[in-house]
């Protein structure tokens, strides 16, 4: 009978847990910075993949003036062994970047992080971000406002045979240092396969800097995706520059 009862107080301390048998992933943000002149802006996302177990760990360096990753930069790490941590693959990314990361000094250059806005914030919308720039009183500076809109396209090959269209969005500025402005950041024509197949959007937050005159945003997006055992996230980010 103690062995019985054992049993039965373990079974129920794990369904007392509230952790889910299945369940997606959605990956951490973290800014590395900017190039001291504003024209490069770098992150990193990392997590542990849903259905693998594998960590990984993933760097971006974008051109600001164009919105477009330098060539051959992206880094992507999966550590294919199940007793690694997700330390492991954020140790071993930066040594595959490490050229970069030295010619763009990017910790010597954070930016701010103006607004943010995980999925776990409740309060935040999905679809609409109100920043200031900088963080500073008085406030010199206006605000900006960046709105994203969900958009139906052609399905992917990786929709297909889950969904009859793929989603895709338009983010546009609709405030721009505290005045109306119709600026469109992005917009989708098909949707890459790099993001899977996705489900949905959340505008997730924005990261300013400020040089010679210039400022640089980028405003981050949360890309929603069907992964292998629930919904997966990953990141994105949209650059502009306004002198």
């Amino acid at each position: 009978m103690p062995l019985l009862r054992r049993a039965v107080f373990a079974l129920l301390a794990l369904m007392l847990t509230g952790i889910p048998a299945h369940a997606g992933e959605f990956s951490e943000f973290r800014p590395l910075g900017f190039s001291a002149d504003g024209g490069v802006f770098a992150f990193e996302e990392f997590g542990v993949q849903d259905g693998s177990g594998f960590a990984f760990a993933n760097r971006f360096f974008i051109n600001t003036a164009d919105d477009s990753f330098l060539p051959g930069s992206t880094v992507r790490v999966v550590v294919e062994d199940e007793a690694a941590t997700v330390a492991d693959a954020r140790t071993e990314a930066p040594t595959q970047s490490s050229a970069l990361e030295q010619q763009y000094n990017f910790s010597a250059n954070p930016g701010v992080i103006a607004a943010f806005n995980p999925l776990s914030d409740l309060n935040g919308s999905t679809d609409q971000l109100r920043y200031l720039p900088m963080s500073m009183l008085p406030q010199p500076f206006g605000a900006y406002t960046a709105q994203l809109i969900e958009k139906q396209l052609p399905p992917t090959a990786s929709c297909a045979s889950i969904t009859e269209t793929s989603l895709g969005f338009r983010l546009k500025m609709t405030e721009a240092n505290g005045e109306p402005a119709s600026i469109v950041l992005h917009e989708d024509t098909s949707v890459p396969n790099s993001r899977n197949c996705p489900t949905g959007y959340r505008l997730g937050g924005a990261i300013t800097h400020y040089a010679d005159g210039i400022w640089t945003h980028a405003v981050l997006v949360l890309v929603r995706s069907f992964g292998f055992e629930g919904e997966n996230g990953r990141w994105i980010a949209v650059t502009r520059r306004f002198e």
